[in-house]
């Protein structure tokens, strides 16, 4: 896999999101209760950005018409979403926290 680091461990506090790029893809990297999890950022229904959202307990909702996703699955929870979310792999190495986006990512 091809490892980039996106943030520290200290940046997102849990229950937080953040906006990150890794090789072009816009992604929302979400601390859930100390772990770390990444989907694609821009919602499944319309052009919205996740990280822009609200997260509570392991479900990322859409600031644009509060469609719902499961950070962990990446699954399409509710609302006026129907279509998953793309999953990246995460890796955590010290306070560094890394994302790939290679085929065997998610």
């Amino acid at each position: 896999m091809n490892w980039k680091r996106v943030a520290s461990t200290a940046e997102l506090k849990p229950g937080e999101t953040k906006r990150v790029f890794v090789a072009g893809i816009d992604i929302a990297l979400c601390n859930l209760a100390g772990s770390f999890y990444a989907v694609d950022n821009v919602c499944t229904h319309a052009y919205a950005c996740l990280s822009d959202g609200y997260f509570e307990g392991d479900t990322l909702e859409c600031p644009l018409h509060g469609g719902r996703f499961n950070v962990k699955t990446g699954a399409a929870g509710g609302g006026i979403v129907t279509e998953d979310l793309r999953r990246f792999a995460v890796r955590v190495d010290g306070d560094d926290v890394f994302v790939s986006v290679g085929d065997d990512g998610g």
